[in-house]
């Protein structure tokens, strides 16, 4: 008599019932909506009905029919003397700016780190421009450089008209510049700075490091993530800067103050180009994208 083996047949793979979003995911879409709706709204509709201006022929008048042009907008904006003209004083404007903001920054949040008298009240003063509008900053600047009335002639004894001048017009307004934008890249630098820990700078002192190596082999390194995110969205706000400089000089004398996003207005609610000015802001956002993109990947090589 032969025993035949009985295996046990294996168990039956229940099929997983589809289910759609959970509780949890569903609560979490009600609650992010209030938000997403007026981003959706106000953001990307705006973004793109302009991404859509800008391959048009569009005019800001009622008897104009609207037409679709491709790239004729692309093709004239590169042949505008005008536009790299305010692609060239929108360079410098903001890589000076941001250039001038971190050094100033970092300085400013290296004394606020140290334990001094007066401190807490050195933190509250340091953020009060950015607490500012920048069309308060734009008119009291205006009044700092006055050429009558102004205290900077007062103080060097001159007779200049900054803002009218038209190799100091630029320069003048990049100290405007530097001046409101600073509090925020010290309060971001300020907030790096505590976290670095203390025993780094306790090692870096018992091998005998002095304060300007602990400060290239310590701090920078340890601040470098937030130094490169930082000065991006300085960048960004930067070249993106319109209401300062619109405030300060109407981006005069002569164009020389004239940045991209001015350039802008003027062709949409002067001459009333539509088409032609959101191609121009088309292509900055593209420009300011891939010096970014150029921007980062090279810190993060640079890291890894």
């Amino acid at each position: 008599m032969t025993a035949t083996e009985t295996r046990a047949a294996p168990p039956r793979r229940s099929r997983a019932r589809r289910r759609g979003p959970s509780r949890q995911t569903r609560e979490m879409w009600l609650l992010m909506l209030p938000a997403m709706v007026p981003v959706l709204l106000f953001s990307m509709g705006p973004l793109l009905y302009g991404i859509g201006l800008a391959f048009t022929d569009a005019r800001n008048t009622r008897v104009h029919q609207t037409e679709f042009v491709g790239l004729e907008n692309f093709t004239a904006l590169l042949a505008d003397d005008e536009f790299w003209s305010s692609f060239r004083i929108g360079a410098i404007w903001s890589v000076s700016v941001t250039v001038l903001q971190f050094v100033a920054a970092l300085g400013l949040a290296l004394l606020l780190n140290e334990k001094l008298r007066g401190r807490a009240v050195a933190r509250v003063l340091s953020v009060v421009p950015w607490a500012m509008p920048p069309v308060v900053i734009g008119l009291m600047w205006k009044l700092v450089y006055h050429p009558d009335a102004g205290i900077l002639n007062d103080l060097l004894g001159t007779h200049v008209n900054w803002l009218a001048d038209f190799s100091l017009a630029l320069p003048a307004i990049i100290v405007v510049g530097v001046w409101a934008g600073m509090p925020q890249t010290t309060v971001v630098l300020l907030a790096g700075l505590q976290n670095v820990p203390k025993e780094l700078y306790e090692a870096g002192e018992m091998d005998g490091a002095g304060s300007w190596r602990r400060f290239w082999s310590i701090t920078l390194p340890q601040l470098r993530p937030v130094i490169v995110a930082i000065t991006s969205l300085d960048f960004v706000w930067n070249i993106n800067q319109f209401g300062l400089v619109y405030v300060l000089t109407q981006g005069g004398p002569g164009g020389r103050t004239r940045l991209p996003m001015l350039f802008a207005y003027e062709e949409a609610f002067r001459y009333r180009m539509a088409g032609y000015a959101s191609m121009l802001g088309l292509a900055m956002a593209i420009v300011v994208l891939a010096v970014l993109g150029l921007y980062l990947w090279r810190q993060m090589r640079e890291v890894r």
